[in-house]
């Protein structure tokens, strides 16, 4: 059993994966065909993903998802940011709590 987390800005239930890359992915919970996020299970019980590409395509046991920020309605919303003005979202995202 796979346990949901909520996302911070629209409370949908997300699904968090970690990546080739070891980063973490909020994917949404259901499979969806038109998804590019490669989603299963490993041998720990962890649950990973990938972007399926031509050389390494969709495996048998994964299961294609949409991340998440793509479909969230909190995203949609934002509008966007007048010319000559930086988004610092990201920036904070990276600090470290003290």
């Amino acid at each position: 059993m796979t346990r949901l987390a909520a996302c911070r800005d629209c409370r949908r239930p997300v699904l968090w994966t970690t990546t080739e890359a070891g980063k973490r992915l909020a994917v949404d919970p259901e499979p969806n065909p038109t998804g590019n996020a490669a989603v299963w299970r490993d041998g720990t019980g962890a649950v990973r993903s990938r972007r399926p590409t031509a050389e390494l395509p969709l495996n048998g046991w994964e299961r294609l998802h949409l991340p998440h920020v793509a479909t969230c309605p909190a995203r949609a919303q934002q509008l966007a940011l007048p010319a000559g003005v930086t988004s610092l979202a990201a920036h904070r995202r990276k600090r470290r709590p003290r």
